[in-house]
């Protein structure tokens, strides 16, 4: 019974504190008044992605004893307690040497090319490579950047996310550590470019294309600083925070001027999409606000208008031989746009092209096999995973979509349970890389 009264008074305190800082003008010492003894960062933070204010009142849940905030906060801490011990993570890590022959560039092979000759010393690739939509090939894995990306890019944002739920520095530190080691620390940081990523062997040295490795993920890196940064969180300093903004802000300019990035930004399907939402991201965790709300108002055009079928179908993403996953995970990028779009002014959630469908049309028409299984999804899936709707359907239901809030309690859960209500933004969960 103490305890209980102890948490309930501790509470009352958070509430004011929380509500004092919310309506506070921001100030240099903010991030140092986000955190109270026991209880950790309590401010809402000013995520770019993420609503500052949902993570907020989902920590309030899970101190009030909701069982859905406590059972996915159990599930978010689960990865975050592994990552405690994994990484940290590195490009430099790689035997290859990229065509650069600096071991700083990103290097990664086109997953669904494959060769069509044997291996010899005069041939060590097989050459020519083809194509082979859906099918991935191992020799990628050979190359460990893009599997170390996804591991270091998770595990920063878990850790961040349990720091901001439950403030042990613990998960503070090694966040920090996984970021200065794979952004900053200068025997060890990627160089900001992906001038080598999805090359394909004896063709091209990288591609556009190859960009959307980090256009799926990176975002939530974002947020993991922001999240450290405005909570003053222990081990990620002020001259941190300057250096990765510094390192984001390089790497937008290369995304808007290089070739590789005009050429996917110019991508009509999931890669457009997602170079979008990375780019609209990269501007307003920069500063660049008035940049990000041009990208999320272009989208609508660029996007929604040319993306979405009058039924809700996305013709460019059910034509593939992976239709379910690649229609979830266009819906994956513009959900997340939609949501900087909150940040920025701009309702891409309701916007509505002229064949009078929207994101939550598109979201909609996923229903149907999200609660029933692949037999009445009509598209070909090479392999169907039902429960990769959740996160869309939930990022659907927030924004008031009757529909998917009724389809939820009918959809399977992910492998490793339902972190949706403390981390708040839909995610790939059916990661074809690990499929």
């Amino acid at each position: 019974m103490l305890l209980r009264h102890t948490v309930v008074a501790g509470l009352a305190t958070v509430g004011l504190a929380a509500t004092t800082l919310i309506a506070a003008p921001a100030v240099a010492d903010t991030s140092a008044r986000c955190s109270i003894p026991f209880l950790g960062p309590v401010c809402a933070p000013d995520t770019v992605v993420l609503d500052g204010h949902q993570l907020q009142r989902a920590k309030f849940a899970v101190l009030t004893g909701d069982r859905t905030a406590k059972a996915a906060l159990d599930n978010l801490l689960t990865s975050a307690d592994d990552a405690l011990t994994a990484g940290p993570w590195t490009v430099t890590a790689k035997s290859q040497l990229p065509p650069s022959g600096d071991k700083h560039d990103y290097l990664s092979l086109a997953p669904y090319w494959w060769a069509t000759k044997p291996v010899t010393p005069d041939n060590p690739w097989g050459c020519p490579f083809v194509q082979k939509d859906g099918v991935r090939n191992p020799l990628v894995d050979s190359i460990p950047d893009h599997a170390a990306r996804g591991d270091a890019f998770a595990a920063i944002y878990e850790l961040s996310l349990a720091w901001y739920y439950t403030g042990d520095a613990r998960y503070a530190r090694r966040a920090a550590l996984d970021l200065r080691t794979w952004f900053l620390d200068a025997a060890t940081k990627m160089n900001p470019n992906m001038n080598f990523a999805q090359g394909i062997p004896c063709k091209v040295d990288g591609r556009g294309i190859g960009i959307i490795e980090f256009a799926e993920a990176f975002p939530e890196v974002v947020d993991a600083t922001q999240i450290l940064a405005g909570t003053g969180a222990p081990g990620w300093s002020a001259a941190d925070q300057r250096g990765i903004t510094d390192w984001y802000t390089q790497f937008l300019t290369w995304l808007r001027t290089n070739k590789n990035g005009t050429d996917e930004a110019a991508a009509t399907n999931n890669h457009g999409s997602f170079y979008d939402m990375m780019a609209a991201t990269l501007a307003l965790g920069t500063g660049q606000r008035d940049l990000a709300r041009t990208i999320v108002r272009d989208a609508e055009k660029k996007r929604i208008d040319v993306q979405i079928a009058a039924d809700g179908s996305q013709p460019q993403e059910v034509s593939r031989t992976r239709s379910w996953h690649y229609s979830l995970f266009n819906l994956v990028a513009l959900t997340r746009l939609a949501q900087i779009g909150r940040h920025v002014g701009v309702d891409l959630w309701h916007y509505k092209n002229p064949a009078d469908a929207g994101i939550l049309n598109a979201v909609d028409v996923m229903i149907p096999a999200a609660t029933q299984g692949q037999s009445v999804w009509k598209y070909p899936e090479l392999d169907f995973r039902q429960y990769a709707a959740l996160d869309v359907l939930h990022a659907a239901a927030d924004v008031g979509d009757a529909k998917a809030r009724a389809a939820l309690p009918h959809v399977p859960v992910e492998p490793g349970g339902d972190v949706y209500p403390v981390r708040p933004a839909a995610e790939q969960l059916d990661d074809i890389a690990k499929a």
